[in-house]
């Protein structure tokens, strides 16, 4: 990291072990735990209490049928529900006792009740301008039912008089935010999953001490789990010895509490409340391209300016309160932001939160397939798909709109690719269409549908963003940046490779054997 002489004091981040504590200390370590010790207690019965095997199996039945019933009963998805029925087949007794961990609500209880109450007491903050709802419901009226559903989650209005600008690489947003950054008077807001030393960071760095020194306010905060792999348990206080305020959102306790299922995935920076950034970039070189680890990185941001920006603002405000026992959202919510002149079209920046058992960013996606006429174009990362979203894309191409699915072609993850290639026959039989990126990895999470609509965001298609993390996207309609996410769409079309029955077959062995494996057990992973 590059920092002047003026700020030799700052410390290096420490670099950790990757991937190995993700597994341990995450929900596969804890299934792997629990079946070893359904192994031992098994052997150990066979081996000293032989005796007792009818008892054993007799309660085991009769737990294991006690399960059933309660699943059958239960609200949760029918993918979950079938996944629980496995675990508890393979598992009769530790498999209950996992069932009830994680099911308990222990570790995150109090989380969900603060969150509850703040959501709760916030949803005015943002009032919705009656006379933008108006022209919505007069341009399109299926998109005016999504916002009224968006709002109703929590306090996201739709805002005309905002400009988006989208940036179809990391290394396009990291320049522009850096020039946004220098320019900062008054506040910088950062919300983000990842962040890892390297260029990126240390630029970053540099300005943001620069400008605490001058007076502007500068809140940084990051997901717990960069402690493990990525950056030191101290590093608030480094930070806040150099007049950054800063915060570390849900430090993870190997095993104490299911707290780890409720990541903050987000990727949000706000700037004096009249300019935002979102995407699916972090703080990383990677990201950037500036460090090579899975070929070229594709990845995309927007950034917007205007009226809507308050809603980033009232997002990171949410986040940051959740320990606070008082939080003042008028001061950073009142700050100028005039709409810019010439915006065209509708912005609504949105979230999605864990706790409240609304799957927000699934149901917008789910939303424009089916509202879709021509074409949903798709980038992602990962393709673990639950049911109901398989079928909605599946229908939309039964119906004759053109859905094509962009995904790694180098994945970051093994089991992730396989388990992407465990849908691609299905969907394929349906008239979807499924390209891998040749040169690398893409990490985009965008939705662009029929010229008129896209999502830029943090969402991807998989169990974790869609079930379990704290989420964001910008939803858009009209916007002038619209055609540019299409055409660069195609230009990394370009660079695909289109999956076919073909390509399956050729596929290795032991990776059809791990998605046949591992799509078992997806929804808990």
């Amino acid at each position: 990291m590059q920092i002047n002489s003026e700020n030799k004091g700052i410390l290096l981040l420490k670099k950790g072990q990757k991937g190995i504590l993700h597994a341990v200390f995450g929900r596969f370590g804890l299934i792997l735990l629990l079946l070893l010790l359904q192994v031992f207690l098994l052997f150990s019965i066979f081996t000293w209490f032989a005796g007792f095997l009818p008892h054993y199996w007799g309660a085991s039945l009769v737990l294991s049928a006690v399960m059933v019933l309660c699943l059958l009963r239960s609200p949760a998805n029918p993918t979950v529900k079938i996944t629980w029925l496995i675990v508890i087949m393979l598992m009769p007794v530790f498999g209950v006792l996992l069932y009830g961990y994680t099911q308990s609500n222990l570790g995150h209880r109090a989380l969900k009740v603060r969150m509850a109450q703040i959501i709760q007491g916030t949803r005015e903050e943002i009032v919705q301008q009656p006379e933008v709802m108006e022209h919505l419901r007069q341009d399109n009226p299926g998109v005016a039912s999504l916002a009224h559903y968006m709002a109703r989650s929590s306090c996201h209005p739709v805002f005309q008089g905002t400009a988006a600008t989208y940036f179809p690489l990391g290394e396009d947003k990291f320049e522009e935010m850096l020039k946004q950054l220098e320019a900062a008077k008054h506040f910088i807001f950062m919300e983000y999953f990842i962040v890892d030393e390297g260029v990126m960071w240390g630029q970053i760095l540099e300005i943001l001490v620069k400008k605490a020194s001058q007076g502007v306010e500068v809140r940084f905060m990051y997901d717990g789990f960069c402690e493990f792999a990525l950056l030191p348990r101290d590093y608030p206080k480094r930070l806040k010895a150099l007049g950054i305020q800063c915060k570390v959102y849900a430090p993870v306790l190997p095993f104490v509490s299911t707290h780890y299922n409720y990541r903050d995935h987000r990727k949000i920076l706000v700037i004096d409340g009249h300019t935002a950034f979102n995407g699916g970039v972090n703080l990383a070189d990677e990201y950037i391209n500036q460090k090579v680890r899975f070929g070229h990185w594709k990845d995309t941001a927007v950034m917007i300016k205007g009226d809507a920006v308050k809603s980033f603002t009232l997002m990171f405000l949410q986040m940051w309160g959740i320990d606070e026992k008082e939080q003042d959202y008028g001061k950073y919510l009142s700050y100028s932001t005039c709409p810019v002149q010439g915006a065209k079209g509708y912005v609504i920046p949105y979230g999605d939160c864990p706790l409240d058992n609304d799957r927000v960013g699934e149901k917008v996606y789910m939303d424009i397939l089916n509202r879709a006429q021509k074409y949903v174009h798709i980038m992602m990362p990962y393709l673990i798909l639950d049911g109901e979203m398989e079928m909605a894309l599946k229908f939309a191409a039964e119906r004759g709109v053109e859905v094509v699915i962009l995904l790694p072609g180098i994945p970051d993850k093994r089991i992730a690719y396989a388990l992407a290639k465990t849908h691609y026959r299905s969907l394929m039989e349906s008239g979807v269409k499924v390209y891998e990126y040749t040169p690398g990895f893409v990490h985009a999470k965008v939705f662009v549908s029929d010229d008129r609509e896209a999502v830029v965001g943090t969402i991807n298609l998989d169990y974790r963003s869609l079930y379990h993390h704290f989420e964001c996207a910008t939803y858009l309609y009209g916007v002038d940046c619209i055609p540019g996410i299409e055409a660069d769409f195609q230009d990394t079309l370009a660079k695909c490779r289109q999956a076919s029955e073909e390509t399956l077959r050729k596929e290795k062995w032991t990776m059809k054997l791990t998605g046949f494996l591992m799509k078992v057990v997806a929804p808990l992973l």
